[in-house]
């Protein structure tokens, strides 16, 4: 299937570097950093992943993206101010956030811009090139503002008027993440047999870090996965109808974010709603669902946040007013 071949072609890829002997993987690693080539440093890092990430060959694409545009970003500021990559000086970590922040860029992004370049890092060092750290130790400020006022959820009204103007394919995409608090890569893997209507039940296979779970359907998403698979499942009316490029067990006719992101400005534009992406719709399920259960833990739940930490930080708060009712006869 499409996850698969994926993963197939990175492992692949990788195997053009971790299949090299390591006289010759140094040397290649080496010529990379001392020539600054991009493309061979992202290639490096790639491998290093696939072969000793955390995640391994599990490694979401998303965070495969983020790190391949930060390691090009930190080869480009290497090129720009004359950084050697196999003998940085002390200083040119912290040079580096400085020259960052100085460009208006927020913390949250800085520190996953030194994540990328640590990460080459950790790669040149698995290739035997360098024992240079120079992101070790770098103070990066922390950003105060809350997750939700940097980057708030949908709001009911907003979703309602984009809802209006949106076909049953859309429909079921903006309830799955809306109300299941899907990430949009986890929605775009769904297969057909992950969906259980009358149970109301999606099986997530393809979560964050490889793990998976079950979230329950609300009532209005159970209904829009009707209405979906009656059109476009298997026997469906237009199950083929020459757009599809992902495989028939697939449930989305397409495969990448930047589709589902094409198909899905269409109505917010029609509704006159600014498109933010998907994040503020699973901020959207986190933030009613607290409201309703008052329970970080079955709220983290629901969105398959390994620590409530994370959905307390960015994804759900209680209402300002939330202890009023309890404190009313004290």
């Amino acid at each position: 299937m499409t996850l698969d071949h994926y993963r197939g072609d990175r492992l692949a890829q990788a195997q053009t570097w971790a299949g090299l002997p390591d006289d010759e993987l140094r040397r290649r690693a080496v010529k990379a950093a001392g020539e600054k080539d991009v493309e061979a440093l992202i290639a490096l890092t790639q491998a290093y992943l696939t072969h000793e990430g955390s995640s391994g060959i599990l490694t979401s694409p998303r965070t495969t993206e983020a790190y391949t545009l930060g390691v090009r970003q930190f080869v480009e500021y290497a090129i720009m101010n004359a950084v050697n990559l196999l003998r940085p000086g002390r200083r040119d970590g912290s040079g580096y956030v400085a020259a960052m922040l100085s460009a208006g860029r927020k913390p949250a992004g800085v520190q996953l811009k030194v994540a990328a370049a640590n990460c080459l890092y950790r790669a040149l060092r698995w290739a035997g090139a360098t024992e240079a750290d120079p992101l070790k130790g770098v103070r990066i400020p922390k950003d105060r503002t809350p997750g939700l006022v940097k980057r708030p959820p949908y709001q009911e009204d907003e979703l309602a008027d984009v809802l209006d103007h949106a076909d049953t394919h859309l429909k079921f995409l903006i309830f799955l993440t809306a109300h299941a608090g899907l990430r949009i890569s986890e929605a775009l893997a769904l297969k057909w047999e992950d969906l259980d209507e009358t149970a109301k039940r999606i099986h997530v296979r393809s979560g964050k870090g490889g793990k998976g779970r079950v979230v329950v359907m609300s009532t209005s998403l159970a209904r829009a996965a009707r209405q979906y698979r009656a059109l476009y499942a298997p026997g469906g009316p237009q199950h083929l109808d020459g757009r599809r490029t992902t495989p028939p067990d697939h449930v989305f006719r397409y495969g990448t974010v930047q589709g589902a992101r094409f198909h899905l400005q269409k109505p917010f534009a029609a509704a006159g709603v600014d498109f933010r992406g998907f994040h503020p719709g699973r901020k959207y399920a986190g933030t009613r669902l607290l409201q309703q259960v008052k329970d970080f833990g079955r709220v983290a739940a629901h969105l398959g946040h390994e620590s409530i930490d994370t959905t307390r930080r960015g994804y759900a708060q209680l209402a300002t007013d939330d202890l009023m009712d309890d404190l009313a006869g004290w």
